[in-house]
């Protein structure tokens, strides 16, 4: 651990062990986490499902997500972190096992859905205990470097899996299962519990007050402007699952190959590995939603080349622009979050935040093959035409948000949050 801090050197700034620890995690269990990624082409090619119904059943994994991320947040802020993540990933490797071996495709789809709720209540758990351990000037870095992880385990992964298709489903199965195994065993032996069990302060009497410990998931889901900030995430998250939901479906029309698919998203991935860590030097001192603004703009660009792309190359390249989109994106994105969510309700701010991500993995499957199946290539030019909305709506939203954040930088720490749907 020590030689992997010292490796990075500045970019590191200093992180604390635990962070570590949780990036290991994410890192092995994400190197192993390929089998959702190609269950579209699981579904069509070794259990005859059509498009259509592929989409379906891969929308009963974001479905399934829904309910995940909810119920890990709750967890998260109650139970504890380590306990959900433990859990979650205990569950995750059983169910992945289990579907290596089943053939029925509505026990698939079921399967799914609860594999869907066993990938998603980590994502919360993992946040709020990074935010917990990691001060608040360095935690740019920290997502950062979190990101960088998950990258550079996807782009393992999918160069990994593109073979392992082509060979055995099976494998990609039970080498997920494993995967999760292992970062189930990390986080119990290294990852302390990082929730701090204090009672909260009376709060002064007030309109403008509420007892966040009542407040629950009603103080984000009335949150205004943080709601805005989870849309226009949502946007993102439907135009990035194109990647590994309907993007598959159009390389095979186009006579391409499982390893060509797999070859695209590693080139994302690997990328991201050598880019990444550059990408603070870029972003600081700038305001965010610029950035996020700039990476929209770069990920309707890419989805909309591929209205045009019909050969590897066209594919590699168009995969490079949205990829500089995705690495812009993914600091100021964790940031806001943390900013904005008061650190009593810390998990389920995350978990509303992460609820984007399996809605996405639902709506994008669930509409894109619909889409892909009667637009043909113009389903992209919609894609693109989703991104530009999503880059003007950061524009707009932007800097009351960030006059949210410094308005929250002054509260006092002793008493309750503003009820944020009093806030104009």
């Amino acid at each position: 651990m020590r030689a992997v801090r010292a490796w990075f050197g500045d970019t590191a700034g200093g992180l604390p062990a635990v962070f570590w620890y949780l990036w290991s995690g994410l890192l092995i269990n994400r190197v192993g986490a390929f089998a959702m990624l190609f269950l579209p082409l699981y579904l069509t090619d070794a259990r005859g499902a059509g498009d259509a119904l592929a989409g379906l059943v891969v929308g009963a994994y974001g479905l399934g997500g829904v309910a995940g991320v909810l119920l890990g947040g709750v967890l998260t802020d109650r139970w504890g972190r380590r306990s959900t993540l433990l859990w979650s990933h205990l569950t995750a490797s059983a169910l992945m096992a289990t579907m290596a071996v089943v053939t029925s495709l509505p026990a698939i789809a079921l399967l799914a859905a609860l594999v869907g709720i066993a990938h998603s209540m980590p994502g919360p758990a993992f946040v709020a205990a990074i935010v917990d351990v990691v001060p608040p000037a360095r935690r740019s870095r920290a997502f950062n470097l979190q990101f960088w992880a998950f990258n550079l385990g996807m782009a393992g992964a999918s160069a990994l899996a593109g073979l392992l298709a082509e060979a055995s489903y099976l494998a990609l199965f039970l080498v997920d299962a494993g995967a999760t195994l292992v970062t189930t065993v990390i986080i119990a032996w290294k990852v302390p519990e990082t929730l701090v069990r204090a009672a909260p302060a009376r709060p002064p009497a007030g309109p403008e007050t509420v007892p966040t410990r009542r407040a629950g998931l009603r103080t984000p889901l009335t949150d205004r402007i943080f709601l805005a900030f989870v849309a226009l995430t949502f946007a993102h998250a439907v135009i990035t699952a194109q990647n590994s939901t309907v993007m598959p479906l159009a390389m095979r029309a186009d006579g391409l190959s499982s390893s060509a698919y797999g070859l695209v998203v590693a080139l994302g991935g690997l990328f991201i590995v050598v880019g990444q860590l550059f990408v603070p030097r870029l972003i600081d001192g700038r305001r965010k939603h610029r950035v996020l603004a700039t990476a929209l703009g770069l990920a309707a660009i890419g989805y909309a080349g591929l209205a045009v792309a019909d050969a590897l190359p066209g594919y590699l390249l168009a995969a490079l622009v949205w990829t500089i989109g995705a690495m812009l994106a993914a600091p100021p994105n964790a940031e806001i979050n943390a900013e904005l969510a008061p650190p009593r309700l810390r998990g389920r701010y995350q978990a509303v935040f992460f609820l984007t991500f399996p809605a996405a993995a639902f709506v994008a499957p669930a509409a894109g093959g619909v889409s892909l199946q009667y637009l043909g290539n113009g389903h992209w030019l919609a894609v693109g035409a989703l991104g530009l909305l999503a880059l003007a709506g950061h524009l707009l939203a932007g800097p009351p948000r960030e006059r949210r954040v410094a308005r929250l930088a002054t509260t006092p720490a002793t008493t309750s949050e503003p009820t944020p749907a009093s806030t104009p």
